[in-house]
């Protein structure tokens, strides 16, 4: 699938990367540059990037930014730990981190910075790669599932796994959009995803392609699903265990649940860098546990258009703020990475081919 992302979610530029800033999506587009340790870490923490791929592409070229000030063995110790504490569910993360100080630990601290960011570099275009072969494996099974009905087919999706998670055409997107450009009729149930309303992202990046879609309220996506009104569900993964249980913005599992009562396939799409053999499964999941301020607050543009934020609640309102759920492995139909779909139990025929 040839597949260029309408802007740069991260790029190198100099002695610095520019990423686009997602917490100012979709009502403003910016950029930010960063070129501290802290400014990458500040990046991935407060998410102004996000998706697990390019949670784990900005981390390795963080590792070259700090390569800038030294790069003796403090100092890359210091920012594999920095970086590795920013999210703790996303695999990705920890991944690209791993593959950095296994390219940079054996050189001599003179040629690691050079090193650092070739290999940051190739991170990303690996991604890209990688994002489109999903698209590719993902479009076939589309087809499949588009000749069994009349008219468009119908995806529903939660949160954000496209071009704008990740370095090239996204993880559970990227099956709808070689789906469009192939000439392929869909639709897309895109659900808001609170509290970070990430999947107006989604409607967003689908509008700027030209695919159909419309945004609910996350608890429509039940009676969507009872309605008949999904063909198939499609998310991306922060992390795949082992045994196939998969870690994903909260509000997945329910809709999980509400596809396998429904007879819908429900699909994981993720790269082989997502799966997390390490981890046998779900109770080995850390999941992020996000302040009780974005539960209480919401960001948005007043009528002028100006940027504005409003309170749901008193600031005394104890509110939890889980930012993930795991969904059992028995829920999940399939599970589509670069080298084609998978059924959760044939995962550990992938180790072999893991990055």
């Amino acid at each position: 699938m040839n597949f260029t992302q309408p802007i740069s979610t991260l790029r190198r530029e100099g002695d610095h990367v520019l990423i686009l800033d997602q917490t100012v999506l979709p009502h403003r587009r910016e950029t930010r540059a960063l070129s501290t340790l802290e400014d990458v870490a500040h990046a991935i923490r407060s998410m102004q990037v996000r998706g697990a791929p390019l949670i784990g592409a900005t981390a390795a070229f963080g590792v070259a930014i700090a390569m800038r000030e030294r790069a003796d063995d403090a100092r890359l110790a210091e920012a594999l730990t920095v970086l590795g504490a920013t999210r703790p569910t996303a695999v990705n993360l920890h991944w690209a981190l791993a593959r950095m100080r296994a390219r940079l630990t054996p050189l001599p601290p003179a040629e690691r910075l050079q090193a650092a960011w070739d290999e940051a570099t190739a991170i990303a275009a690996d991604d890209a790669r990688t994002c489109a072969a999903i698209g590719e494996h993902g479009l076939a099974l589309l087809r499949t599932l588009a000749s069994r009905r009349r008219g468009p087919l119908r995806v529903m999706t939660h949160c954000n796994a496209g071009w704008i998670a990740t370095c090239g055409a996204g993880t559970a997107l990227a099956p709808v959009y070689a789906a469009h450009a192939a000439g392929l009729a869909v639709d897309v149930w895109v659900s808001e995803t609170r509290p970070r309303n990430q999947g107006l992202l989604t409607a967003w990046e689908l509008a700027q392609a030209g695919v159909n879609h419309t945004l609910i309220a996350d608890n429509a996506a039940g009676i969507l699903l009872a309605r008949g009104e999904v063909d198939v569900v499609i998310t991306g993964a922060d992390r795949v265990a082992a045994n196939g249980d998969t870690a994903n913005k909260v509000g997945t599992y329910l809709k999980a649940l509400a596809a396998k009562d429904n007879d819908v396939p429900f699909y994981i799409a993720a790269p082989l860098s997502t799966l997390d053999f390490d981890c046998p499964d779900a109770s080995a999941i850390p999941i992020e546990d996000r302040g009780a301020e974005e539960v209480l607050h919401i960001e948005g543009t007043a009528p002028d258009g100006q940027p504005a934020g409003v309170r749901l609640a008193p600031a005394s309102t104890a509110a939890a703020n889980p930012a993930f759920d795991v969904t059992p492995a028995r829920l999940i139909a399939g599970i589509l990475t670069e080298h084609g779909l998978f059924a959760p139990a044939a995962l550990d025929s992938l180790r072999e081919h893991r990055p």
